[in-house]
């Protein structure tokens, strides 16, 4: 029912940036958690930053300083800007979107969008 759909994903020299975009369409409950996660070939998939509707952010270690989480909420949609890229950004990024009604959780994912960081 919710669909989430990335985009701003391609190839960019070391020390350049990008700018992630995910939109998301459906029946989407108001408290909800945002997030970012990224996945490099032969590695775990990992969390890059979370967002969630109280405003509140989280990062990873590896990107503190470098990316930036954040939200439009008149358009349903979370952005990931990427500075300072490294090589070991390089992964597709998929943004989640998990929230909780009652018993129930809804953990949704985008397609993806790959992030390719060359030197």
């Amino acid at each position: 029912q919710v669909q989430l759909v990335e985009s701003g994903g391609g190839l960019v020299q070391a020390g350049g940036s990008l700018r992630l975009s995910c939109a998301a369409s459906g029946t989407i409950f108001r408290a909800n958690t945002m997030g970012w996660y990224r996945q490099a070939p032969g590695k775990q998939r990992e969390l890059v930053a979370l967002l969630t509707s109280g405003g509140t952010t989280n990062y990873a270690d590896s990107v503190k300083g470098r990316f930036t989480i954040s939200g439009d909420n008149a358009k349903n949609t979370v952005y990931l800007q990427m500075n300072s890229l490294k090589e070991e950004d390089t992964a597709i990024y998929y943004c989640n979107l998990r929230f909780r009604i009652i018993s129930r959780e809804y953990d949704y994912w985008g397609q993806g969008t790959q992030v390719t960081v060359s030197s």
